[in-house]
């Protein structure tokens, strides 16, 4: 079995690492000549208008001067371009058509992570800001039985949500995830011994990286996982005491905490992958960190590179495996109809549609697959700034999702899944039936109840 055999496919082995060590990188005169540069092109070109709103932001700056050129925007309204990025890469991934190896070399979301980064060297983030991106510190709350209870209740008092926007910056209407009263850490149990069968594409064992969200916030989603391994007879163990993959921080332009989460992560990640698991995340944002983001951060680690390779989202593993015929393809229920929401960080990975095409395997199923950003990005959807833009972004997600009529509304991203069913609920004033698509192949084996 080789690593990029079979339905394994590379990320953009043309992409430029992020050249944050070098001092140069924080330069803020070239830091500007190279946004002029980069929006010039942008200027002439266009594709990425329906995207996040920095583009709309960037060509209304330009189309306001009085030669609508782009070297008339004076530079510091350049961050009102930068602000809105949130990273999603889909610009980079699906739009331009200047990035590497055509000569011109757009990078626009790293331009964007590399001035966010460079405003951090003479800024400080709000603390609100701070607090948002600390997710291990925020979950040290969950798994305390009356203290999660009684904050989960709190939180929904409407001055409890008014304090909320003026201390921590939430809008006081965005949708906001429950501590656990149990973290999956508390609730998850040892696997049953297994016999580990590689198959031609894929290791036979896998390592789970839980992720905060899935953690503090949704352990259940780690539990079904567990339980769909199980039933197809994969032998798994977790990344024990792992620390935030550090997608918030990176959005936030933090390097450095991105690199001391690294230190804590890697090793133990490394050893994982060096021991022939098959390491996996439940949420794409925390998949593409190791095998994109931290890599071109650390060209030449060792470490990175094995943690890189060894890096798989779920469903891009189970699609291989059946593919080996190594799946259980014998399923207890349908699913009826399926509106499907393929998250922006699980399709810059270059996965083969692997959720979609998994779901369609199971019979008496119909799937629906909307490519489209829901504007959630993080915690870009709960923030009083950018709450209303973020909502006006995935509204033509809500839209379609709820004119399908589905049985389920899905996404790998679960804060994108609970975006688009605060679009319905406010849309159109209706209830969405949220399930993760993990979950989804839990119900379909009969592992879980389909009401829970």
């Amino acid at each position: 079995m080789t690593k990029n055999s079979g339905a394994r496919l590379a990320l953009d082995e043309d992409r430029h690492p992020i050249d944050w060590l070098n001092p140069d990188y924080y330069n803020e005169a070239a830091l500007h000549e190279e946004m002029l540069r980069v929006f010039d092109v942008c200027h002439g070109c266009r594709q990425c208008l329906n995207l996040c709103n920095s583009f709309p932001n960037l060509f209304d700056l330009i189309d306001d001067t009085e030669g609508m050129e782009v070297e008339e925007v004076a530079t510091e309204d350049y961050k009102k371009v930068v602000d809105d990025c949130y990273l999603c890469d889909m610009c980079y991934s699906t739009k331009c058509p200047y990035v590497p190896p055509n000569p011109l070399g757009i990078d626009f979301p790293h331009l964007m992570l590399r001035a966010k980064a460079t405003y951090l060297r003479e800024n400080s983030l709000p603390p609100s800001e701070k607090f948002l991106s600390s997710t291990d510190t925020i979950g040290k709350l969950a798994g305390i039985p009356v203290l999660t209870e009684t904050v989960n209740i709190v939180s929904q008092w409407e001055p409890v949500k008014r304090l909320s926007s003026h201390t921590l910056g939430i809008h006081e209407d965005a949708w906001t995830p429950k501590l656990a009263t149990k973290t999956f850490n508390q609730t998850k149990e040892p696997s049953a011994e297994i016999i580990v069968v590689d198959g031609e594409r894929t290791p036979g064992k896998v390592a789970i990286f839980a992720t905060c969200y899935i953690n503090y916030h949704e352990p259940g989603i780690g539990i079904d996982l567990i339980k769909v391994l199980e039933h197809n007879q994969i032998p798994w163990v977790t990344a024990e005491k792992e620390v935030c993959c550090g997608m918030p921080k990176l959005e936030q332009g933090n390097l450095e905490a991105v690199d001391r989460l690294k230190r804590v992560n890697i090793p133990r990640l490394a050893e994982l992958a060096r021991q022939g698991f098959a390491i996996m995340s439940p949420v794409p944002s925390c998949t593409l960190m190791f095998k994109q983001e931290i890599p071109l951060m650390y060209p030449l680690d060792d470490d990175v590179l094995a943690v890189k390779e060894a890096f798989w989202d779920p469903f891009e593993y189970l699609l291989a495996r059946s593919k080996d015929s190594l799946m259980k393809l014998e399923f207890c229920r349908g699913l009826g109809k399926i509106a499907y929401h393929a998250p922006c960080h699980g399709r810059v990975q270059n996965i083969d549609n692997a959720t979609e095409n998994v779901l369609r395997l199971i019979a008496d199923t119909e799937i629906h697959a909307t490519k489209r950003c829901t504007g959630h990005a993080g915690t870009y959807g709960m923030k009083k700034d950018s709450y209303k833009v973020a909502m006006k972004i995935g509204y033509p997600v809500s839209r379609t999702i709820h004119g399908q009529q589905p049985d389920f509304v899905s996404s790998d991203c679960p804060l994108g899944g609970h975006h688009i069913a605060q679009g319905i609920q406010e849309k159109f004033d209706s209830a969405a039936h949220v399930r993760h698509p993990i979950s989804l192949l839990a119900i379909a084996y009969g592992l879980r109840d389909p009401n829970d």
